[in-house]
Order: structure tokens, then sequence, then C-alpha cells
């Protein structure tokens, strides 16, 4: 068994999503060049987080990437300009339909099954949320190494996010804990104190009128 690659940085893993994406959106334009790429990676929806990284910074990744095999160059039909494709389903052993959902997991964040669903569609058509488990429960339980992890059930959500394992493991927000019934300030005692406190108030000020006259 071969060991499992390396965990991306999160600028490697965006420009893999974008490949990834391109390839299956906008073929005709695929491999893409270090400019549309850069595009790519700095959308403002579709994106999250977004980001903001320089073509210096996208070609010193694509470099590192290239260097593990993950991108490959080409110059296209034109001949004229270097771009670039990914290799990513080769290097990590995974259905074209897996990939696809970790591509959108890569560019999009953590989502439910049925917002993959939705938000794969251009990329590939699964016929209903279960089919998209399916994929995700086999990428969770890999030997070679788990690519996928379902997030804790956020408090009032009804389906659990799935997140991806590239770039190592998720930060989880934890939820913040409601306010123990001790912990909670007694109102009625609260209250009582203000109407107590607005008496002495009161009392002082006829005092302090009656000293007046």
């Amino acid at each position: 068994m071969s060991a499992a690659p390396q965990p991306l940085s999160p600028a490697e893993a965006r420009i893999l999503g974008v490949l990834m994406e391109k390839s299956k959106t906008t073929p005709d334009v695929y491999p893409l060049t270090v400019n549309a790429l850069t595009a790519g990676c700095n959308q403002k929806t579709s994106r999250e987080p977004v980001m903001n990284l320089s073509e210096g910074e996208v070609q010193a990744t694509l470099e590192a990437l290239r260097g593990r095999t993950l991108v490959v160059e080409s110059y296209g039909a034109s001949g004229r300009v270097l771009r670039y494709a990914h290799n990513f389903a080769k290097v990590y052993r995974v259905p074209s339909a897996a990939a696809d959902l970790l591509a959108v997991l890569m560019l999009r964040g953590p989502q439910t099954a049925s917002e993959l669903r939705a938000n794969c569609e251009r990329l590939h058509h699964f016929a209903d949320a279960s089919a998209v488990e399916g994929y995700l429960d086999e990428l969770a339980s890999r030997n070679e190494g788990a690519l996928a992890v379902k997030l804790p059930r956020q408090p009032g959500a009804r389906e659990q996010r799935w997140a991806h394992l590239l770039c190592g493991a998720p930060q989880i927000e934890t939820p913040r804990a409601p306010v123990s019934a001790e912990a909670a300030p007694d109102l009625s005692a609260l209250e009582a104190r203000v109407a107590q406190l607005e008496q002495e108030v009161a009392a002082l000020r006829a005092l302090l009128a009656g000293r007046a006259d």
C-alpha cells in the first residue's frame, strides 16, 4: 500500500479545485493559463473562503503541485501559451464522481449532501442525496486514508455537513453552550432589588425636599 499524499496548503487546494471545476464547466478553454487560473481562484462567488492570490503566488504553487504530479503542463492547441491541467483523480486514486465532490468541497467549504448535489450539478449529476452520501462514505472510510469527514451536527440543522481532509483536519466551530439555569441571573431578584433602590431614591428625594423647605 502506497503512502497517502501529503496534505495540501489552502492555495494548493484552491488551485486544484479550480482546475477540476473548469475542466468540466469550461472545457473549451481548458487547460488553463496562469491568468485564467488566478481569476478562477479569486472569484467572489462560489468560493469559500474568498482568496486574493497574485499570479506570482499561483505560479509558485503550480510548481509545487507539478513536483507532486498533481498538475501537468501543456501548451494546448495554440502551442504558444503555457497551460496547466490537473492530475487529481489519478494521484489520489478516486473515481471521477468522488473527485468532483472533493473539488466542490475545496472550492466552497463544508456542505451537506443536498448542498453538494446541487453545487456539483455542472460537474457530475447525482440521482439524489443518498448517492452523494454513498461516495462520501467511501471517501471517509478509505484504507489509504480518509479524504472526507462528516462534521458534528450544528444546532438547529437538519443535516450534517461534510468537509474534505486534503488539507488536514478541518477547523470545527464549537457551538456556544447554552447558559445553565444555575448560571442564569434571577430576574425576579433583580426586579425586587431595583424596586427597593427606587424606593430608597424616592425617600432620599423627599428628605432633601423637606430640608430645602
